[in-house]
Parts: C-alpha cells; sequence; structure tokens
C-alpha cells in the first residue's frame, strides 16, 4: 500500500537494539510495604517543605536560574568546594547521562564492575560506548588491584559506584585513590548515591585529581527522590564540560522548587543526620534478625542490605513477599540472582518484613 512503512524504519537505528534500565516497581496497590527502591522511609525536613511552598508561591510563570547558582554554592559550601566545581542536573540519573556523554565516548572500552549499577549499562548502549566488566572478588567486593590488568591499553576511563550497589559493599578512601592515580590521563567518576549512610566520601580529593568526578544525589539521604536532584562535583574543567553538554540538551534541568528544596535540604544538617543515624541503626538490627534467621547478609554501608538464604531461592522468596504485601528488589543477573536487596524502612516496615519473612520460611 502507497505511504505503508514499517514502525522501525521510523525510528534512528540505535533505536532498536537499546535495552533500557528497569527500575524497580512502583505499587499501584494500597498497603504495600514498599522496600525495593532504596528511598529514604522519613519525609525530608519541614524546611524544605516550607521552602518549596514559598517558591511555589512567586515567579513560577518565570524560568529557573539556568545555572541553579542558589543551590550550586549551597552545595560547593557544604563539601568546601568553589561553585564552579559542582554541576546539578534532574537527578544524579541525568548528572551520570552527562557525564557518560561527555567523558567516555572515546572509542575504547569504558571500565567498570561486573555487578554494579545495571544503568551504567543503558547510557553505553544509548551513546555507543564500548564496554568492559572488572569481576568481583568472591566475596562481591570491589579489588582496585583487578582493575590493573585492564589498564595495559587505553580506555576510556572508569566508573565505579562507592558503596557498590546492589552489594552495599564500599571501599576505603585509600583504595578510591589508588584508582584515580591508575588512570591519570582519563576520568574516575565515583557514584556515591549512598555514601551518606557510612561508606567514605573522595569529595576531598577533588582539589587533588583532576580526573575525579564524584557524584551524589538528594534521593537517598536527603529523602527527595520525587524532587529529582543530583549533582557532580571536580575540577572546573571537568564542570564547564558538563555545563557545555547540559546547555546543548536542555539549559534549565532544575525548576525553581528543586532548587528552593534542594537548598533547604542543605541548610537543615541535624535533620540530615538524625535521619540518616536512624536508617543505620534501623539497618544493624535488620540484619541481626536476618541472620537470625538464616540468612547471609554482606556488609552493608548503605540505605538497604543484600542477602540471601542458602536454603531458599531468592525469587520464591520475593515472591512469597510480595504476596504478603512486602515488596523486595530481586535481580535475575549472574552471580547475584540468589540475593534480595532489601531497603531499610522505618521499624514497623522492617519489623513486617520480618513477620513476613517468618510466615514463609514457617512453611517452607
Amino acid at each position: 500500500m502507497t505511504g505503508m512503512v514499517t514502525s522501525t524504519s521510523l525510528f534512528s537505528p540505535i533505536v532498536e537494539g537499546l535495552i533500557p534500565y528497569v527500575p524497580g516497581e512502583q505499587p499501584r496497590i494500597d498497603g504495600l510495604v514498599k522496600l525495593n527502591t532504596n528511598e529514604n522511609p522519613y519525609p525530608p525536613s519541614p524546611n524544605v517543605v516550607a521552602a518549596i511552598t514559598s517558591a511555589a508561591m512567586d515567579g513560577l510563570q518565570l524560568y529557573p536560574d539556568p545555572e541553579s547558582r542558589a543551590l550550586r554554592r549551597t552545595v560547593a559550601a557544604h563539601h568546601g568546594l568553589d561553585i564552579s566545581q559542582v554541576f546539578v542536573g534532574n537527578g544524579s540519573d541525568e548528572v551520570l547521562a552527562h557525564a557518560f556523554f561527555t567523558f567516555f565516548q572515546h572509542g575504547t572500552p569504558l571500565l567498570m564492575p561486573d555487578v554494579t549499577y545495571s544503568f551504567y549499562r543503558v547510557y553505553c548502549g544509548l551513546y555507543g560506548i564500548p564496554f568492559e566488566v572488572v569481576p568481583l572478588a568472591v566475596d562481591l567486593g570491589i579489588r582496585v588491584g583487578a582493575f590493573e590488568p585492564y589498564l595495559q591499553r587505553d580506555v576510556a576511563g572508569i566508573v565505579i559506584a562507592n558503596p557498590n550497589a546492589p552489594t552495599g559493599i564500599g571501599l576505603p578512601i585509600t583504595e578510591i585513590e589508588k584508582l584515580v592515580q591508575m588512570l591519570p590521563h582519563r576520568v574516575v567518576l565515583v557514584d556515591e548515591a549512598y555514601v551518606d549512610f557510612g561508606g567514605q566520601t573522595a569529595m576531598g580529593l577533588v582539589a587533588k585529581y583532576s580526573n575525579l568526578l564524584v557524584v551524589h544525589t538528594l534521593s537517598k539521604s536527603r529523602s527527595l527522590a520525587g524532587l529529582r536532584i543530583g549533582f557532580a562535583c571536580g575540577q572546573t574543567p571537568l564542570i564547564e564540560a558538563l555545563d557545555r553538554v547540559k546547555n546543548s540538551f536542555n539549559s534549565y534541568p532544575l525548576d525553581r522548587l528543586a532548587i528552593a528544596g534542594g537548598v533547604a535540604a542543605f541548610e537543615d544538617q541535624d535533620y540530615f543526620e538524625k535521619c540518616c543515624a536512624a536508617i543505620v541503626h534501623t539497618r544493624e538490627g535488620m540484619v541481626l534478625q536476618l541472620e537470625e534467621r538464616g540468612f547471609e547478609v554482606l556488609p552493608s554501608q548503605a540505605n538497604f542490605v543484600f542477602a540471601r538464604h542458602p536454603a531458599q531461592d531468592a525469587g520464591r522468596l520475593a515472591k512469597g513477599l510480595r504476596e504478603r504485601a512486602v515488596l523486595v528488589r530481586h535481580f535475575e543477573l549472574p552471580r547475584i540472582d540468589q540475593y534480595l536487596r532489601i531497603s531499610v524502612g522505618t521499624p514497623a516496615q522492617c519489623d513486617a518484613l520480618i513477620h513476613a519473612l517468618d510466615d514463609m520460611l514457617s512453611i517452607l
């Protein structure tokens, strides 16, 4: 028939081969205990809500500051940096996407752990970046020395999450510094989405190393997953390069409400510290309860735990928990298909998890 075309002929060639990221389930059923997407179980600081409310009352008819200077100044002051060393975006996923486009398109492979945040591979597919995976150790920890054999030839850079996702295992800052030193001519990106729950941040190395980019999010420790704010810190040339890419894509990634809320979140340090401490305390208690029930739990420095039961199939456990109104994350991936990633909720939510497990384990 004249004018008929196949749907794929309408797409750019790269689209057909894309394998997109699959986020954790967002339930449409009331009453589910949601421990599957690593959100903070506590609301943001009341100061954040007040700041957003105030910002909503005036100026929404105008574009926000394209440089998000108020938020960048606040982040810079918090980490002892200059505003020129801070880049902000619409969630750390957008910041990461811009960073992959900016720094890793050299035609040589990007190095990443074989078990890590699965969005990294998605960005590589989107931008046509070849990559190679560096196997984690038997205990699922990152070994910096394992990267060395891959550096005998040119690579595009290195990306790691620290603490790693989905394992929750963190590296000490001394190991991060070794990794940065191993590849001085390429960017080493350290994704610290979970660092505030017990990890060691690499922010103190930014002034020392021109090839280090550290990425953070306000979704986890500052309870702003619904507002979408992320940022990256690095020396000024790296930030300027990110700005060039951002301004070629979207000059206004953060709206007025996000900027106001982000500033207020950083200004209420006491609230932030109390929430993090509460989550860490609950995490340690949850680990003990899981271990009492026969689970093996990896050492976590995040707001989640990664656990397996040697006598029970992880997929079956995840399905059974969902039937009991508790959501956890199960990855059907090599090496980790027998683990469950369980977000740390409130004490009441964690109690609901344990009660559901007890019910299941009593009949399995």
